[in-house]
């Protein structure tokens, strides 16, 4: 062989080899050139959809290049999860992403085939999702934020800033049936260790959170716990105005809640749980089989405190949680 032709191939392989090196990972992972078809099922609009759209983008995918993304969201009334989940799938989606507990189980029951990618699952296995965090199986993985352990903390965190506050409200979705009994089991056992009285008012759509709340007041609340809920998460600034109106400091179950107006929030990092589900596409689209990738259970959690709002209401908040706060809103 000649020795130049010989030269001349591999400076073209090495070229190839560069081209391909330069390419992001989703447009390799696209063999036939196809764009990912990319279906989101939501309970209603959550803040961390953007951190997992931005994920998906640092990682290659461009909608209108390689990237096609066919949305659905079902407002906060759960009872349409089931019909869009089966609207999406009839667009013949490459994957299903589900955001939270309730829109994944619809997702998961509507298909056997297509994979499925849960967001910030409460419990996976609870849910009956899966039977195994290490290895799912089947067409269904994700990652797990556990939202429902944290309402302890919620109202540690409110004794901690507010040591007087003795009757405690705390909003509650009945109609989440996912978690929520979880949920405000544990809001009565942390009143109970605490020596608060809970005063639950209980809610099942947007319009029943003002109403709700004026009832409560009847009972004198000094403080407020809001539990985990997408219904609640999405109107946490309506509800942290409600609580402003009746000076009521409150903790929520997610930084939102203190970006929002609430005195402060706990809860685990939904954002983070947005992006490690984003990069789970990215290896399902490589051709990773959902069912052999282990779900991931976030465990990072963040306490956020706004002292915009401590100074409205006159609290003073104790050096010591500033100094455990992940964050701090001025």
């Amino acid at each position: 062989m000649d020795p130049r032709a010989a030269g001349d191939r591999r400076t073209v392989l090495k070229a190839v080899l560069a081209a391909l090196g330069a390419l992001p990972l989703a447009a390799l992972g696209q063999r036939d050139g196809r764009p990912l078809k990319l279906a989101l099922l939501l309970p209603a609009d959550v803040h961390f959809e953007k951190a997992f759209r931005e994920q998906l983008a640092k990682l290659g995918y461009v909608e209108g290049r390689n990237l096609v993304v066919d949305r659905r969201s079902a407002d906060s009334d759960f009872s349409r999860l089931p019909a869009l989940a089966a609207e999406l799938l009839r667009g013949q989606p490459d994957i299903l992403a589900a955001f939270v507990t309730q829109a994944s189980i619809a997702a998961s029951k509507a298909t056997s085939s297509v994979p499925v990618v849960f967001v910030a699952v409460s419990d996976p296995v609870a849910s009956g999702l899966v039977t195994n965090l290490a290895r799912p199986g089947g067409n269904v993985t994700g990652t797990a934020a556990l939202q429902a352990v944290v309402v302890g903390k919620q109202f540690e965190l409110l004794r901690e800033i507010v040591p007087g506050a003795s009757r405690v409200v705390t909003l509650w979705n009945s109609s989440n049936a996912v978690f929520q009994a979880q949920a405000l089991g544990g809001a009565r056992a942390a009143a109970e260790s605490l020596r608060m009285r809970l005063i639950v008012a209980e809610v099942r759509k947007v319009a029943d959170i003002e109403p709700a709340l004026a009832r409560a007041a009847s009972e004198r609340p000094d403080a407020a716990v809001v539990l985990p809920d997408p219904l609640l998460v999405t109107n946490a600034r309506h509800i942290a105005e409600l609580f402003a109106a009746r000076r009521l400091p409150a903790v929520g179950s997610g930084r939102n809640y203190a970006e929002a107006g609430l005195l402060a929030s706990y809860g685990p990092d939904l954002a983070e749980a947005a992006r490690r589900a984003a990069d789970v596409v990215h290896r399902i689209a490589q051709g990773k089989p959902p069912g052999e990738i282990p779900i991931e259970v976030i465990g990072k959690f963040e306490r956020v405190v706004n002292l915009r709002t401590a100074a409205a209401l006159g609290i003073t908040v104790p050096p010591a949680v500033l100094a455990r706060a992940d964050d701090v809103v001025r």
